[in-house]
């Protein structure tokens, strides 16, 4: 599928999500199990280069052309004081991203990670979801696209990332509508809000989901009402690396909240990912063990801008280059008896 141009497009292909390849997963598991090492002595990272195989579709695979793309948008419950910065600084940052100075500027080149900023209508915040839907159908369709047309057919690995002033907070008020439980198990500190922020963000998130509990059982409704662009435009890349054969690290709560999204859709949604690392905002972790992902990362990182996944770049190129590039015992004469 080359592109969506319509949310009945995307429900579709949500409900009929191309598959992995079992045979060069198949190959890829047999080659391991005669690599020049003890049985299982790569831990981890065996299996994680075997999933690479199945997804990238290549038995003895290599990841040479990584992409990460960095979704920024701005939300109008912002001023509702969730944030310890102002929303300006969505457009601040885009531009450093731009110049080549921030954090995901620096682990991307280290990783040799093409980097892309997507911008989506920062003049034009979302409403403020305690007050009506955060976009429109056509927003969200939008933003979708924008999502989906990021991903380059010829990466072999996509990292998203986003920026975003206040963007924990409809993040948590995702994870709330999909999952339950009460808004202080989703609600965090996010930038370092104080406990009156806290509670702000708590009241805030409670109201959007009082106001918009007639729609709460469907997923893209929610991601409609609560979320936000760059969040729906996370949503629509992870699935667009699905339809090109691309793997996916998923990033921190942000990101993740966005793969919810989809996996609330269908529960084998992300099996092409990968989570990249456990972040430091307290509810990652509860939704990583929701969706069924172990974190290749956990270094109590907190910024966003996809920086934790781009840094499991090196695990998973890692586990690869074992993969492929060790000897078999038969091809360096080494006796495995």
């Amino acid at each position: 599928m080359r592109d969506i141009s319509s949310i009945a497009e995307f429900r579709d292909f949500m409900r009929n999500l191309p598959g992995a390849d079992d045979s060069a997963g198949q190959a890829a598991a047999e080659r391991n199990g005669q690599l020049t090492k003890p049985p299982g002595a790569l831990g981890d990272l065996e299996g994680l280069a075997i999933w690479y195989a199945r997804w990238s579709g290549q038995a003895r695979p290599r990841i040479e052309a990584p992409q990460v793309v960095i979704f920024a948008g701005n939300h109008g419950v912002a001023a509702a004081g969730v944030s310890a910065f102002p929303p300006e600084v969505t457009q601040q940052m885009v531009y450093n991203f731009q110049a080549g100075g921030a954090a995901i500027n620096q682990i991307s080149k280290t990783f040799g990670a093409k980097m892309d900023v997507v911008a989506l209508d920062l003049d034009r915040p979302t409403q403020d979801f305690t007050q009506g839907p955060a976009m429109t159908e056509a927003d969200l369709l939008s933003a979708l696209q924008t999502g989906w047309r990021a991903v380059d057919p010829q990466a072999d690995l996509f990292v998203a990332g986003e920026m975003g002033i206040g963007n924990t907070t409809p993040a948590a008020a995702i994870a709330a509508a999909l999952l339950g439980g009460t808004v202080q198990d989703w609600v965090g500190r996010g930038t370092g809000v104080d406990d009156a922020g806290l509670a702000k963000k708590c009241s805030v998130v409670e109201a959007g989901l009082a106001r918009h509990a007639e729609i709460l059982h469907d997923p893209l409704s929610v991601l409609q009402t609560l979320g936000g662009r760059e969040i729906a435009a996370m949503a629509g890349a992870i699935a667009a690396a699905r339809a090109h054969g691309v793997p996916v690290l998923l990033d921190g709560f942000i990101c993740s909240a966005a793969a919810l999204v989809l996996h609330a859709m269908n529960s084998a949604a992300l099996d092409h990912t990968q989570a990249g690392h456990k972040s430091a905002e307290g509810a990652h972790a509860r939704l990583l063990e929701y969706l069924g992902k172990t974190p290749l990362l956990s270094l109590g990182l907190r910024l966003g801008e996809g920086s934790g996944a781009a840094l499991a770049i090196g695990v998973l190129k890692g586990a690869v280059a074992c993969l492929s590039g060790m000897a078999t015992f038969a091809e360096a004469g080494v006796s495995d008896a």
